[in-house]
């Protein structure tokens, strides 16, 4: 064990690509497109593509800005080379907060859908997935990728029998009924939308891919189109079997599509595939978790020991076990309904100071090296970083006032937590890491 060991380069651009479809996917479509479907109507091919669009602007700015700075501490490094020490740990703390969270509300689903096939007990058997998944990527990166890679494929394969099954029945839907008008359309693509994030976690591992530059860029992309394409194509396939009146009023609206397109127990398929889909996504998020807390220690904004590394697996296991313990906090009471909204919060504040960030960077740091550079600028400001901007402020125009007061209470603390650690002597003082700063700009 040594806080002088690394990281190691073992991730390919297939095993990144993988990795983020495998987040970006997992169980939330296999419910949330009945919600959707609801406010869209047969229209909802159209939301998926909107909701795909607005992620494409956010996820062009962590494209370039990952090719920039391929650190462990991705959103947080990006917004502290842009606007200063402050900025980072606001924009991290972000980033932990809606990870973490996201994860212990995934694993109490996990729990869930597994009560439906076996009486267990719904905290425990969460607590247990946690465990096990720390343990796995304790263990090793490549391995624990390698389990999330096959998880990946199998939840895949969920919505790929979808869209097989009701190939037949193309054609038959209302795909132009807008039972609402164009407005519940967008407002369906800013619920799908979330169904699309989660390319901003795959940036935390820059410092273990291979050739980051170019492979980061390439599998936040990549991404995104291949969970694109397999969205709209769910989304023309459910309307054309059950109508969107059906799947609105369904819990289960994937299965409900298999069972009348094919049988009952192709429709059981998809509700295994649904438990592998939330164990692969409590995984991911506890990867992508604990390398942000990696990151934020080595920038010298969270305590050191965090930043310790098992030298012969060459994984950060104290930054683990924080995230693992942190999960199962919020496991504890059972019911996170509310404070799991909270995560959207989270979520799109990080995106604003992202897409902030690299328009910053654009003018800060005209020359750095940029394996990947987006497109569409006006006056030297990337056009698809002001859409992104504003796309998250609409998203947060949507939110209920009640997760908007939490939300400030989330920037609050996040605020006041550098002080705090700084007089508990944990970190070093902001004065001191904003001249480090100064330092490395100087230096490049």
């Amino acid at each position: 064990m040594s806080s002088n060991a690394q990281l190691k380069r073992r991730l390919g651009l297939f095993e990144l690509t993988t990795t983020g479809v495998g987040i970006i996917v997992g169980a939330g479509i296999y419910v949330i497109i009945g919600r959707a479907a609801g406010m869209a109507g047969g229209a909802i091919w159209v939301s998926f593509l909107i909701g795909a669009l607005a992620a494409t602007f956010t996820g062009l700015s962590y494209a370039e800005l990952s090719s920039m700075y391929p650190k462990a501490g991705a959103s947080y490094e990006y917004s502290r080379r842009a606007f200063g020490v402050r900025a980072g740990f606001i924009t991290g703390w972000f980033i932990i907060f809606a990870t973490l969270i996201a994860s212990a509300a995934v694993a109490i689903g996990f729990a869930g859908y597994l009560t439906s096939f076996v009486d267990t007990p719904i905290v425990p058997i969460a607590i247990g997935l946690v465990l096990v998944s720390g343990a796995l990527l304790i263990f090793g990166v490549k391995e624990a990728v390698w389990v999330g890679v096959i998880f990946t494929l199998l939840e895949v394969g969920g919505l790929v029998i979808v869209i097989a099954f009701s190939a037949p029945h193309l054609g038959e839907g209302a795909y132009l009924e807008i039972p609402k008008g164009l407005l519940d359309v967008f407002r369906a693509a800013t619920l799908l939308f979330f169904a699309y994030t989660g390319f901003e976690q795959l940036a935390t591992l820059s410092e273990e891919a291979k050739n980051p530059s170019r492979t980061m860029p390439l599998a936040i992309l990549g991404a995104i189109v291949i969970t694109t394409v397999l969205y709209v194509l769910v989304g023309f396939s459910s309307v054309s079997v059950l109508g969107w009146q059906e799947l609105n009023a369904s819990d289960a609206p994937l299965s409900d599509v298999v069972e009348v397109a094919a049988n009952a127990s192709v429709a059981r398929v998809i509700g295994y595939i649904a438990l592998f889909a939330t164990a692969n996504t409590a995984l991911f998020m506890l990867l992508t978790g604990s390398r942000m807390l990696y990151g934020m220690s080595v920038g010298g904004s969270l305590p050191q020991v965090l930043s310790r590394i098992l030298k012969v697996r060459a994984t950060p296991w104290v930054a683990t076990l924080v995230a693992v313990g942190i999960t199962i906090i919020f496991i504890l009471p059972g019911d996170i309904e509310t404070v799991a909204q909270m995560t959207n919060f989270a979520t799109i504040g990080a995106f604003v100071m992202v897409n902030a960030a690299l328009i910053r960077l654009r003018f800060k740091k005209p020359n750095h090296s940029r394996g990947f550079r987006v497109p569409l600028s006006v006056g030297g400001i990337p056009a698809t970083a002001v859409l992104g901007i504003l796309f998250s402020l609409a998203m947060f125009a949507s939110m209920d006032w009640q997760i908007l007061g939490y939300g400030v209470l989330i920037v609050g603390l996040g605020l006041a937590l550098p002080w705090i650690m700084e007089w508990l002597k944990v970190v070093k003082s902001i004065a001191a890491l904003e001249e480090e700063r100064r330092a490395e700009e100087a230096a490049e």
